[in-house]
């Protein structure tokens, strides 16, 4: 089947809504049944039949089978957002007095899972640079049971070497997970390389309009089935069935946003790699990244996720240069239709500040569906500030 197929047809029943096109949404929290033996059956199989919405929902269930199908996996969930999604695959892999290995700079709600949550109830993590796979094996403990992966990550893209870390976690019986939301589901599919779960924040290029906040998490039918009855139906961070459909609206667009966004991103990094006010660019698919080689294995296309130092001399140099912006909106996330600008200088509170991930003179870009010249020229004129 092919990926026009999955988008526009895959799971989409017309037949039983009167052939219309765009899917119905089904809102209402409950399904009613006949008889009693009809309920009981419905009971017994909740996490595959409409019984009560928090568990299995239909416009929520055709997305799931389009996600599922994107990411090269037998089953998919979708939840209320990226951090529940995450937060569900992670704990429904470990008990208490396990231990997990996870890459540093992970996504902040995850770290904060595995550093403040998790402890809580005696599961440790060691945090490793994810870029050298022996970092993995080294940080092997007898009661490890979990590696966490974000590759690349969401501010300055350090890569793992997924297919070799995996090679290492199934010859120590050790599970995988993979934060796959920079590279979207058509650009990397570490379910091929035999990753056990993959988790995305839907927000970003799933949805593509910033109008909703979801997560999915993706794996083998045996696995989701764990996380179903387990994390999923236990905390009910589900997704509501107008929010599946808005995704569903989303996916139509999802190749052809991915195409124009990785050739928009390419003209800019190429206008910004000789600017003399860029001291360095991140990202991924540029010459100047140290695993240049390995994004370009491991990825199928170009995203729009990047971040660039400037050379500033000050937090207030980088508040006057953002304030500047007319065409980046500043806000989190990234995905969408418009360009945004998330500056590191708004975690600052004094002149000197510095972070083990970022520094003051750092900005995450993403861009939209703008012209690249559009882009560039709103980078040219707030850089005039520095």
């Amino acid at each position: 089947m092919d990926i026009f197929q999955i988008i526009n047809e895959l799971g989409e029943h017309r037949e039983d809504y009167y052939n219309s096109v765009s899917p119905p949404i089904f809102q209402t929290a409950m399904f009613s049944s006949k008889t009693v033996e009809d309920m009981r059956k419905l009971i017994a199989n909740e996490s595959d039949e409409p019984f009560y919405t928090r568990g299995v929902n239909p416009t929520v269930k055709m997305l799931c089978e389009k996600l599922a199908s994107l990411e090269h996996a037998e089953e998919s969930l979708v939840f209320a957002s990226g951090s529940a999604a995450c937060s569900a695959g992670i704990m429904s892999q470990v008990k208490a007095g396990d231990h997990i290995v996870c890459v540093q700079k992970p996504y902040s709600w995850t770290k904060k899972l595995l550093t403040e949550y998790l402890p809580r109830f005696n599961v440790s993590t060691t945090f490793v640079d994810g870029t050298k796979e022996s970092n993995f094996l080294e940080a092997i403990q007898p009661n490890t049971r979990l590696f966490v992966l974000e590759s690349p990550n969401s501010w300055t893209f350090e890569l793992q070497n997924i297919p070799e870390i995996v090679k290492i976690a199934k010859k120590h019986h050790i599970k995988t997970f993979v934060d796959n939301s920079f590279a979207s589901p058509l650009c990397q599919n570490p379910i091929t390389w035999d990753v056990d779960l993959v988790a995305h924040s839907a927000t970003k290029y799933i949805s593509g309009h910033s109008d909703t906040v979801a997560g999915v998490l993706c794996g083998s039918r045996e696995e989701m089935k764990k996380v179903f009855a387990g994390e999923f139906m236990t905390l009910g961070a589900i997704i509501s069935p107008f929010n599946a459909w808005l995704l569903l609206r989303g996916l139509r667009t999802l190749p052809l946003r991915m195409e124009r966004i990785g050739i928009t991103t390419e003209k800019v990094i190429n206008y910004l790699e000789n600017h003399p006010k860029v001291d360095k660019i991140f990202y991924p698919f540029h010459h100047s990244h140290p695993q240049y080689t390995l994004a370009n294995e491991m990825m199928t296309g170009k995203t729009g996720q990047f971040t660039i130092k400037f050379h500033a001399k000050s937090v207030k140099d980088m508040e006057n240069m953002c304030n500047s912006f007319k065409r980046f909106l500043l806000a989190a996330s990234w995905g969408g239709y418009e360009s945004l600008a998330f500056p590191a200088c708004i975690f600052a509170t004094s002149e000197n500040y510095q972070s083990a991930d970022f520094t003051f003179d750092m900005v995450r870009f993403c861009t939209g569906l703008e012209d690249a010249e559009v882009i560039i020229a709103d980078l040219e004129q707030a850089m005039e500030k520095l």
